[in-house]
């Protein structure tokens, strides 16, 4: 099968469906907020209060906490929930919530859950429901269905079927793309970033009409939603002083929506953040082992970790040719078959991952010096490469950062009072980080010597998770951690792959369109060198040197490294293959028998070959001006989305300096501030205009849903120059509840619309 016609991920042949983990936060006094109230009222910052007046704590903890509470600045709460009356809430939306309450939404007359007293408290002497911003993006789209009679059956329907696409990921809320559009009705990147604009738009319209009415903007209770890709820097310091069973039940997700048993799936999520806690601690001696801890003088990690309230997208692609075969019993292509090829796609897409980081998508990141300990700042490094490269990469790290004084690398001591001093007199700045989520959270894991990952074998990644449990690394009940996963058509009902990898984009029109598009270009020229044979799994050796090998290079593009080290005698053939493009390397002086690259002349490499090898896969695809703009962004630093997210994050700073010369809670405060509000803005300008074409488009095609909408709300104007109109308030977040109303049910009769159209 080497014609294109029968090339997965070819012609119009891929299908796309997002999955978007965004950052909400509400805007308030403490007096006001739930996460104030709720650590004030908590037990245990009263027998804080109590232990410290006895003498038996230190006033360091109290006051950490006390700052946290009062001297908030900005007003705003990441992650916090929200309490309003229940009388807010239709007939009909309410009764969606007493199910949402149930132990087990599949048994009619199921207990409630028996922690649904959490959901319910008093505030000011009335009774009010208090929930996860998460879940009040489904009880607003329910009650905005159902507020009155006057929309019509096939959109309330429409609408109801929305609310198993609003779930939550371990704290932030979860949201699934409303539509799967396919390559048949145009470029798969332009289709992927305008459904993500529409569902973005829906999604803060949902918001801001919770805010205006659910009374959450007259209580106090202004709720954000934005994309932000970090863990917000306040809730690393509150996590810093109290212990990881308050974090989880401060922030672990309810797991309301979703899940027919919801309780259990919440067990699931502490799972998650047990391990991964327990997993970085065990980092330490793996650190030790490849003699980057040298000694005893280390900052313990804490028990609690806050990577999974990192954000990203996942963008995942279908195959309608590999689902037909899947689907058909008579076919070969059985489950076996479709591993086999799968894990292998993956072997053959991770060389090109490099090309994405900060290209696409980034989260700058800034470490002072007296936090550059390689048992913080490496993160969850030492689980996903080996030892060599993991040495490389810190050596390279120290050389890059700002920490040597007259020639020599000094790295802090420990004492913050003393690294500090030290900072200010020697003047060492730190680092700023390109891509910091890839490095804080566990994005992969490295196989074992006995446990291949993507062997091609069925059942390789049970026994690498049972191998790794073993190892204090992960917990088997956990699912597959990959920078590209396999969706099998057994499990997920479609033939594809999920990249896992995109933090941030600046942009969806430029940024994540273009992505889109290079990803399924990567993975169908993927599947065209396996059906060939040109590649086969022992091309690409299941060791875990060799995927350490390939993978350090995506990982040195997360951080900033210029150049990575290759054995000279690597037995990955298709890396040797990219190698040979390369226009400028060496034999290392440092490490015998490796040789050294320079990490823009691979990515360059990656370009040519992309053109050489996939050339008529560009023109049948329709990607020559995307091939033209990722030239641009790898030779000029500026068209990047890292190069754009920084001069954007540069106009918040004093005097508009430079990152490096600011301290990293400025720089870092500055960005989750850009983030809220120039961003977010922006992405928001972006989404109306997207929304201005849908009815322009609709308008002409009589869509008849969309005409009784537009007739009912202004019968003079246009469903375009109505939502042209209501752009700024709905900018500034000004807009009334009967605006909202309107361009929610606009959006409904697009939303339907497409669904029909896919």
């Amino acid at each position: 099968m080497t014609n294109n016609a029968f090339l997965p991920f070819a012609g119009e042949d891929t299908s796309v469906g997002m999955e978007y983990e965004l950052q909400v936060a509400v805007e308030g006094s403490h007096r006001d907020v739930d996460l104030a109230a709720s650590i004030r009222s908590s037990g245990y910052f009263k027998n804080i209060v109590k232990r410290t007046a006895r003498g038996d704590l230190p006033h360091k903890c109290l006051n950490s906490l006390k700052e946290f509470l009062y001297q908030n600045e900005s007003d705003v709460w990441e992650n916090s929930w929200v309490s309003f009356p229940e009388s807010r809430l239709t007939q009909w939306t309410r009764k969606i919530l007493a199910r949402d309450f149930l132990a087990d939404k599949s048994i009619l007359r199921s207990k409630q859950r028996s922690d649904v007293q959490r959901f319910r408290c008093i505030h000011k002497g009335i009774a009010h429901l208090r929930l996860p911003i998460s879940y009040l993006l489904k009880l607003s789209l329910a009650n905005a269905i159902s507020i009155d009679d006057t929309l019509s059956p096939v959109l309330f329907a429409t609408g109801k079927n929305l609310l198993d696409n609003f779930l939550s990921d371990n704290t932030s809320p979860e949201i699934l793309s409303f539509n799967i559009p396919t390559a048949a009705r145009g470029r798969i990147g332009d289709l992927a970033a305008k459904e993500t604009a529409r569902t973005l738009l829906f999604s803060q319209l949902l918001i801001q009409y919770a805010n205006k009415t659910f009374g959450l903007e007259e209580s106090g209770q202004k709720c954000l939603l934005y994309c932000a890709p970090h863990a917000p820097s306040r809730q690393k310091k509150l996590n810093d002083v109290v212990p990881d069973g308050f974090y989880r039940h401060l922030f672990m997700s309810p797991c309301l929506s979703g899940w027919n048993k919801g309780e259990e799936k919440h067990r699931y999520m502490e799972i998650c953040h047990k391990t991964l806690s327990r997993s970085q601690l065990n980092t330490i001696a793996k650190l030790k082992d490849a003699g980057i801890i040298t000694n005893n003088l280390i900052v313990l990690p804490n028990t609690s970790n806050t990577c999974l309230a990192n954000n990203g997208t996942h963008v995942s692609l279908g195959s309608k040719y590999l689902t037909s075969l899947a689907a058909d019993r008579d076919s070969t292509f059985t489950p076996g078959v479709e591993k086999y090829f799968g894990d292998l796609v993956i072997k053959v897409v991770e060389h090109f991952l490099p090309l994405f980081v900060n290209t696409y998508s980034a989260s700058p990141y800034r470490i002072d010096f007296a936090d550059f300990h390689p048992e913080k700042v490496l993160g969850f490094l030492p689980h996903e490469l080996d030892y060599t490269h993991l040495r490389m990469i810190w050596r390279r790290w120290k050389k890059k950062a700002d920490i040597s004084f007259l020639g020599r690398t000094i790295t802090p001591f420990g004492p913050r009072w003393l690294d500090r001093t030290l900072a200010d007199v020697l003047r060492l700045r730190g680092d700023l980080v390109p891509d910091f989520r890839l490095i804080d959270y566990l994005v992969t894991l490295l196989s074992t010597e006995t446990c291949p990952g993507l062997n091609g074998v069925p059942g390789n990644h049970e026994r690498l998770k049972e191998a790794l449990s073993e190892m204090g690394v992960f917990d088997p009940r956990m699912s597959m951690y990959l920078l590209y996963r396999q969706r099998l058509f057994g499990t997920s009902g479609y033939s594809g792959f999920e990249g896992r990898s995109y933090s941030l984009f600046h942009s969806f029109h430029e940024d994540m369109a273009e992505a889109v598009d290079m990803q399924n270009l990567v993975t169908a020229l993927a599947w065209r060198y396996i059906q060939a044979g040109k590649i086969q799994h022992h091309d690409i050796p299941d060791q875990p040197s060799t995927e350490s090998e390939r993978r350090q290079i995506f990982f040195a593009g997360a951080v900033g490294l210029p150049t990575f080290y290759v054995r000279t005698d690597t037995g990955n053939r298709l890396l040797r293959k990219i190698l040979s493009h390369v226009q400028s390397q060496r034999n290392s002086r440092r490490y015998s028998g490796y040789v050294r690259v320079k990490l823009d002349d691979y990515k360059l490499a990656l370009l040519q070959i992309l053109e050489s090898d996939g050339g008529d896969l560009v023109e049948q695809l329709g990607l020559g001006q995307r091939i033209q703009s990722l030239r641009t962004r790898l030779t000029d630093a500026t068209a990047s989305t890292y190069g754009k997210i920084i001069r954007a994050v540069q106009d918040e700073l004093p005097k508009k300096r430079s990152p490096m010369h600011c301290s990293a809670e400025d720089f870092n405060t500055a960005t989750e501030r850009y983030y809220r509000t120039g961003l977010k803005q922006a992405h928001l300008t972006e989404s109306i205009q997207v929304c201005i074409d849908d009815c322009k488009r609709l308008e002409k095609l009589g869509d008849p849903h969309y005409r009784q909408i537009v007739s009912s709300i202004a019968p003079n104007l246009s469903g375009a120059d109505f939502v042209s109109g209501q752009q700024d308030s709905i900018i500034a977040e000004t807009a009334g509840p009967e605006t909202l109303l309107h361009m929610l049910r606009i959006g409904l009769a697009i939303i339907n619309h497409e669904r029909n159209s896919n």
